[in-house]
């Protein structure tokens, strides 16, 4: 039987000094196990949904996957929570040594941080173009983001990911309880289907980490917005690597953290 992405559970309910029990809606952590070539490459904690996109973002951004082309199958036990996929030409030596952290000038730039391998290896400047961001598309983008959440309006307890045209017209969005699986799943997708993502918008929940920001990098994109704050480090790299971060967007308000350039007052 395929897992339901919430489940129901009894809790204790207090409000206005009133003390109920209540059915309320929860959501589901379900752990998927990728096996790669047959042999256990990683095991993801996740919401039960966009399973085999989820695979395949990941195993992009790890580095193993390094072209859509070389993914020769892929598919899913949902009863087992297995996915299996088989890729052609997985560098061995990345497989092993991808996650691990090291203390680098990433991507070819002078800034120093704590990146993982695999990063160092496939995350490259963004071209910076004028795509036509403005204060109040990122506002609209934002609100889209959430308005298209079903999943967190009912829970509470997941994160919310999605993928804008330029003009602020939503692609897709994917919700999954590890922030990084949401942007994943977008990812996976994306790859699957053949849809460029050099021209688009990521729009994201949490908070701006030097890993989301990489993420973005790895896919493309030239904006990432986000309802949370941006670390030093992204910022930092987000400034090698071409990319404008817009955070804390809430309240009409927003902070723009890299490449301000790239915003314009009005429509």
């Amino acid at each position: 039987m395929a897992q339901q992405a919430t489940g129901k559970r009894i809790v204790v309910r207090y409000e206005r000094g009133a003390v109920r029990r209540i059915e309320d809606d929860v959501a589901t952590e379900w752990p998927v196990t990728i096996l790669l070539n047959g042999e256990e490459f990683a095991t993801l904690v996740c919401s039960p949904g966009d399973v085999e996109d989820l695979a395949i973002g990941y195993m992009a951004s790890e580095g193993v996957l390094a072209d859509i082309a070389a993914l020769e199958d892929i598919s899913y036990d949902d009863r087992t929570g297995t996915v299996y996929a088989d890729v052609r030409g997985v560098d061995s030596w990345m497989k092993e040594s991808g996650s691990k952290r090291v203390l680098t000038s990433c991507c070819g730039k002078s800034r120093q941080g704590f990146v993982f391998y695999a990063d160092m290896r496939t995350a490259r400047e963004v071209a910076s173009r004028d795509i036509g961001l403005t204060y109040e598309s990122c506002l609209r983008m934002m609100n889209a983001m959430e308005s298209n959440s079903g999943l967190f309006k009912a829970t509470g307890g997941v994160h919310n990911a999605a993928l804008f045209h330029a003009d602020g017209t939503l692609l897709l969005a994917r919700t999954d309880i590890g922030r990084h699986n949401a942007i994943d799943k977008l990812y996976g997708y994306c790859l699957r289907n053949g849809v460029p993502m050099s021209d688009k918008v990521l729009a994201f929940s949490g908070r701006v980490s030097s890993e989301v920001l990489l993420k973005a990098a790895k896919m493309r994109c030239e904006a990432l917005l986000s309802k949370s704050a941006a670390t030093d480090l992204a910022i930092g790299l987000a400034e090698d690597l071409g990319i404008t971060i817009v955070g804390f967007i809430r309240g009409g308000a927003m902070n723009v953290y890299s490449h301000p350039e790239r915003m314009k007052e009005g429509e």
